[in-house]
């Protein structure tokens, strides 16, 4: 027998444990028929795609919840399936179908093909809980590149509009720096470690012969982190941010604004708090200097924005920096902290992107100028509450989730030995008002205009094809108000999220 056939003959496929990875396989599964069948002809297809995208990201849910409270190892340890990993799963989900009925009806899909555009969000999705199941730096890069290039198509689906054509090419230029700084980042971990699995990095790390202070380990921690924050918007990697989410179109920008920024929270939480923590007095001062810097420029950047969308990315780099915070601490209060700061500030942009989608479509020549919410209190209070409802949990009010999550960072900074961070994020908080106060100022404070920017007559009841426009299609006033009640509701009854975002810092068993 030859040499080879023996090598074939002892060889054993990796183990697969099919029931921990269905998550998975059902958002492989669903991208692909998604496609397929946007191939056909009909209109029909353009209902059946998005149903199809929801029925998929529905069926990861049941899954994911099916597997919950369980630890498994995949794929040879190049995946873990644990309640962090499917915690992450059911936020990136959430987002998904949120941005699914925002992008039903939109221009974007139908330019782009329905079946092309939906079959991209959810390998996106997929890339994103990829992401944050990576036990190995092989992995971790794979899904990071899964994430990416899908947005930067989905980006540049408004194929008629130079803007969305300039954000897609925007991103995909600065996506492309962000993943060979990662990468090369990585190379260099691999290089002073001598090991891709975080499990064996950490181990060199902390064991006698530890490489915790190597210059070569050291380099690459820090070309990691730039990679990752280029992906979280954190300042001074966040240039790229709003002329981004002001191009895209605004379903995309919804969902990247959301799902994107849990995913590199999350790849951050599970690669720094598990393979990276033997270094962390090395790497937590710097985190902590990013985050207040990018608390910093973000919100005095949004005091100054007219477009409510290009506010609202501003906004997300600030939020990327309180969210830094749990990841800072290296402990499982920093780990909940985060986690249930992330899926509350899903609730708060998803209602406030839902009310931006709604004004574009029943004005588009002002889109989303803050100058076209004026009154909108007294004209559409049906979308004027939702959006004041984002607006003051993403302020950190009282009796919203915005609240909660800030005070849970603020408890975890401060047992964590990082008091001073935790003042810059009050006084983040305090400088946010003054934009987030303005919005909801013009929309119940000032009356509504008579004419448009262009200026033409505003007239209710001109025609019933105008009342028809500036009416919300129902998917978005759903999405709106569902979005706005979550905030609400987490405020007053926090504790059954208090208790899933425990049962994720769990399963990060290298931190206490």
């Amino acid at each position: 027998m030859s040499a080879l056939a023996i090598a074939a003959a002892h060889a054993k496929a990796p183990h697969i444990d099919y029931a921990a990875l269905s998550p998975f396989l059902a958002l492989t599964a669903g991208a692909i028929l998604t496609l397929i069948v946007g191939l056909a002809r009909g209109r029909w297809v353009r209902h059946a795609t998005p149903l199809l995208s929801i029925a998929t990201l529905g069926a990861a849910i049941g899954l994911g919840i099916w597997q919950f409270g369980d630890t498994t190892s995949l794929i040879s340890g190049a995946l873990i399936s644990d309640d962090l990993t499917l915690t992450l799963l059911f936020a990136f989900a959430g987002a998904g179908i949120g941005a699914t009925l925002l992008a039903w009806r939109s221009h974007a899909a139908q330019e782009a093909s329905p079946g092309e555009f939906f079959s991209l969000l959810l390998f996106s999705i997929l890339g994103m809980a990829i992401l944050v199941a990576a036990t190995n730096l092989v992995t971790l890069f794979l899904g990071f590149e899964l994430l990416s290039i899908p947005l930067y198509v989905l980006c540049a689906t408004e194929l008629r509009r130079e803007r969305s054509l300039e954000s897609g090419l925007k991103y995909l230029i600065v996506g492309s720096v962000g993943s060979a700084t990662l990468v090369y980042g990585l190379a260099l971990i691999y290089g002073a470690t001598g090991s891709t699995d975080y499990a064996g990095i950490n181990a060199a790390i902390t064991g006698s012969n530890g490489v915790g202070g190597d210059v070569l380990l050291l380099s690459g921690i820090g070309l990691a982190l730039v990679g990752l924050a280029f992906k979280a918007s954190v300042a001074p990697f966040h240039q790229w941010t709003p002329d981004v989410y002001e191009g895209a179109p605004t379903p995309v920008t919804a969902f990247m604004a959301v799902a994107t920024k849990a995913a590199a929270l999350g790849v951050l939480l599970r690669l720094f708090d598990s393979a990276l923590i033997g270094s962390q007095h090395d790497w937590a001062p710097m985190l902590a200097a990013l985050a207040a810097i990018t608390i910093v420029v973000g919100n005095v950047g949004a005091l100054g924005q007219t477009s409510l969308k290009r506010m609202l990315a501003y906004s997300g780099v600030a939020q990327a920096g309180y969210l830094l915070a749990g990841v800072i601490v290296g402990s499982q209060l920093g780990a909940k902290a985060t986690v249930f700061y992330l899926v509350v500030y899903l609730a708060m942009n998803l209602a406030a992107f839902a009310v931006v989608v709604a004004r574009e479509r029943a004005n588009p020549a002002e889109a989303d100028d803050l100058a076209s919410f004026t009154g909108l209190g007294r004209t559409q209070p049906a979308l004027a509450w939702p959006l004041t409802i984002a607006m003051l949990a993403l302020a950190g009010i009282p009796a919203t989730a915005g609240f909660i999550g800030k005070v849970f960072l603020i408890d975890a900074l401060v047992d964590g030995n990082y008091a001073w961070l935790a003042i810059v994020l009050v006084i983040g908080s305090m400088i946010s008002l003054g934009y987030y106060l303005r919005v909801v100022a013009t929309m119940w404070m000032r009356e509504a205009p008579t004419t448009t920017a262009s200026g033409i007559p505003v007239i209710a009841g001109g025609s019933q094809e105008a009342d028809a426009a500036a009416r919300p299609q129902p998917e978005v006033l759903a999405v709106a108000w569902i979005a706005a009640t979550a905030t609400i509701v987490l405020g007053i009854v926090p504790q059954p999220l208090f208790n899933l975002a425990a049962h994720a810092g769990r399963a990060l068993t290298g931190i206490f």
